[in-house]
């Protein structure tokens, strides 16, 4: 009796919702049928100025570097970005460390995707102090900073299932949770695990072991700073 109630109460909310999506369907429809030359003409001239402010945006971006992952070589400079850009993501890595080679090769594919966002990496040898200062001890860590303040920080792989090879779905989902690209996917659930059946990043087919064949439980190449 109760399931039937509930049922009930549902489908009423699924239907109202129905609706009132036909309703505003009908209501935009009769705008477009009733516009007229004028009401054409304005709209025109609202898209094409918003292409523009879009294109000049988009050169502002690459002027200041956007489009591409590259290096950044002190703390002046890791500075001076964060102003420069209101969302910047920067990869603190160690040469000798092998999953930072592989945050590289996904940062260097959301780099051109996300313009909006400014991705650079830092040797954290070369800048003991931003590290002190920002408390990183463990490699690779990226850290994320908006309107010149940093805000997150992805340390590992735990977050992206704790494997080498994670797809770079799984990076762009996490980088969306904090708020530093525009995500167009659905922030409350990661990339699903079927979509983790396509090849990884460095070329090799998911399978239970890493990228260097190790079992899950014991596969970790993260240093402490």
């Amino acid at each position: 009796m109760a399931n039937a109630m509930i049922q009930d109460a549902l489908q009423n909310q699924l239907t109202q919702a129905a609706q009132i999506m036909e309703q505003q369907v009908d209501a935009e429809l009769h705008r477009l049928d009733n516009m007229d030359e004028d009401d054409f003409e304005s709209l025109r001239r609202k898209r094409m100025e918003a292409m523009k402010k879009s294109q000049k945006q988009k050169q502002d971006w690459m002027t200041q570097g956007h489009g591409k992952y590259t290096e950044i070589l002190d703390e002046k400079e890791f500075f001076e970005m964060c102003k420069k850009s209101k969302r910047v993501v920067c990869h603190f890595y160690r040469d000798s460390t092998f999953r930072c080679k592989i945050v590289d090769k996904h940062l260097e594919i959301l780099a051109p995707k996300h313009m909006e966002t400014k991705f650079a990496k830092i040797n954290a040898e070369k800048c003991p102090f931003l590290v002190e200062r920002l408390r990183i001890v463990v490699l690779p860590t990226m850290c994320v900073a908006k309107d010149g303040k940093t805000t997150d920080y992805i340390v590992g792989f735990d977050e992206m299932g704790g494997k080498d090879d994670f797809p770079t779905e799984m990076l762009e989902w996490r980088l969306g949770r904090a708020d530093v690209i525009n995500y167009s996917g659905d922030l409350l659930e990661p990339p699903s695990v079927a979509s983790e059946k396509k090849t990884g990043i460095l070329g090799h087919a998911k399978t239970s072991k890493t990228i260097r064949g190790r079992n899950d439980d014991d596969s970790s190449d993260e240093d402490d700073w």
